[in-house]
């Protein structure tokens, strides 16, 4: 089994940004996160088959109830607009003992290690399936699963992480927008990454609100 890791990027980036109608939407693919902490990794591995870009992180093992707790991805997300944003993920989450993540995003979130305080305000709990498919980023509550909104009152620098609650969880690729109301991916327009999107998550282009490059940052390596 081929694993990689993908080190801290020290300079943050602006992924690819779009403008369907009114709506801000946002391409990432997870192996690119500017910091995986392990024992969550990218991995490449046939358990993965068909995931976008061929890779995906996740806490390598079999479903376990609880899992390790431990590791993470952190994702460095620039906001062109301050407001209110929705998340979706393309996972998946083999059976009732890996079906769950921990996600904050700061400063919408307050600066908590969900992982320690198991606070679940901060539960994602993955819709089953053994194979890709997108999933609204929700709350799992006792009282049952909301989806989850983030309120951001300035636009700029994010920082959302995704982080282990059970092993054997994956996650290929998160979509972020500002179309709060979508209920089913239909509706959201949620999309896979494109080769545009993956090479402007790599280089790291700054880009003004209507999703127009501007102006090139210092250019990271591709990862090989």
């Amino acid at each position: 089994m081929k694993k990689l890791i993908v080190f801290a990027i020290i300079i943050s980036l602006s992924p690819f940004i779009s403008v369907n109608g009114k709506e801000i939407e946002i391409a990432l693919e997870a192996e690119l996160a500017q910091n995986v902490q392990e024992p969550m990794i990218v991995d490449d591995d046939d358990v993965g088959k068909d995931a976008s870009n061929g890779k995906f992180i996740w806490m390598e093992g079999k479903p376990a109830t609880g899992g390790g707790g431990r590791g993470w991805a952190e994702f460095i997300i620039n906001l062109p607009e301050s407001g209110t944003y929705a998340l979706w993920g393309h996972v998946t989450a083999w059976d009732g003992n890996s079906d769950s993540f921990w996600v904050t995003w700061q400063p919408a979130d307050p600066n908590e290690d969900a992982q320690v305080t198991k606070n679940v305000q901060f539960r994602w709990g993955v819709a089953g399936g053994p194979a890709w498919h997108w999933d609204r980023i929700n709350h799992w509550l006792d009282a049952g699963t909301f989806d989850r909104e983030w309120k951001f009152k300035e636009k700029g620098e994010t920082v959302l992480r995704i982080a282990v609650r059970e092993d054997a969880t994956m996650l290929d690729a998160i979509f972020v927008t500002s179309n709060v109301k979508a209920k089913v991916q239909e509706e959201a327009n949620v999309r896979l990454p494109t080769k545009k999107d993956i090479k402007i998550q790599i280089e790291g282009l700054a880009v003004n609100k209507r999703g127009k490059i501007t102006a090139t940052w210092a250019g990271i390596k591709s990862l090989p």
